[in-house]
């Protein structure tokens, strides 16, 4: 998986803030995971139960098996782009998997619930969105992934992300293997379209049509910048893969 190069600017802003969160408890007794029904309502449970361990392996399939797609949207919610993304979606009756950035989250938790409360998923994507975190000290990787995976499911009113999602890819096996004994899988993507350099619209649309075949999780991008390109690749795309007889999921777990 390619690391995203360039743009990504905007992230530096919030670091300084995120490293002042306190690292997130690892008690046995959190939230219960989210439903994963596509379609069906996503409620946070009235008591909290134990976190149940999931694979360390990155997860590169569909729930919906081999005529499946699952679309992943990284780096929100942004207040933007989000409602938009999210129109879509409802338009075309599709499920995607929010892999959301932990300060965004804490920002504009209006949104995330309204991510929830659409049937959707949620991803941990770390809390600053630190492309290097592979780099760092195991430390630093728990902190980003601990401290995230609290700010979301505080966010969400109690729903918590069901993988884990690396910032440019940065997997390190310390980070896969914490972030599974937390319920979350580890998440790559098979089609990257490239939408955060801003392509064009039929590029997007293109790059999904010929990466395809190379796996079922189709990465695009809700914040960082101008998105339109982005919501209007995805208001082709969608319908255009139903046309062509795919079934959209979630990643498997």
């Amino acid at each position: 998986m390619a690391r995203h190069s360039g743009g990504r600017g905007w992230y530096s802003k919030v670091l300084g803030a995120a490293l002042g969160v306190a690292l997130a408890a690892t008690g046995a007794s959190i939230w219960t995971a989210q439903a994963g029904t596509v379609g069906g309502s996503s409620k946070p449970a009235s008591a909290e139960t134990a976190v149940k361990p999931v694979a360390a392996t990155i997860v590169h399939a569909s729930d919906k098996g081999a005529r499946g797609v699952n679309i992943t949207i990284d780096d929100g919610p942004d207040p933007v782009w989000t409602p938009q993304m999210l129109d879509v979606l409802r338009e075309n009756g599709v499920k995607a998997t929010f892999c959301m950035v932990g300060t965004q989250a804490e920002a504009h938790p209006d949104l995330v619930k309204k991510v929830v409360a659409a049937g959707h998923r949620l991803c941990d994507h770390s809390v600053s969105h630190d492309t290097a975190m592979d780099k760092q000290s195991q430390a630093y990787q728990s902190k980003q992934i601990l401290d995230a995976e609290r700010m979301i499911t505080k966010a969400s009113g109690g729903v918590r992300p069901m993988y884990y999602r690396a910032p440019g890819g940065a997997f390190t096996p310390y980070s896969r293997k914490l972030a599974a004994s937390r319920g979350m899988r580890p998440l790559g993507w098979n089609v990257d379209t490239k939408d955060f350099e801003r392509p064009g619209t039929a590029a997007i649309v293109a790059t999904v049509e010929e990466q395809l075949p190379e796996g079922p999780t189709l990465l695009f991008h809700d914040a960082g910048g101008d998105r339109s390109q982005t919501v209007e690749a995805l208001r082709q795309v969608l319908p255009q893969l139903k046309q062509e007889g795919y079934s959209f999921g979630f990643p498997v777990r």
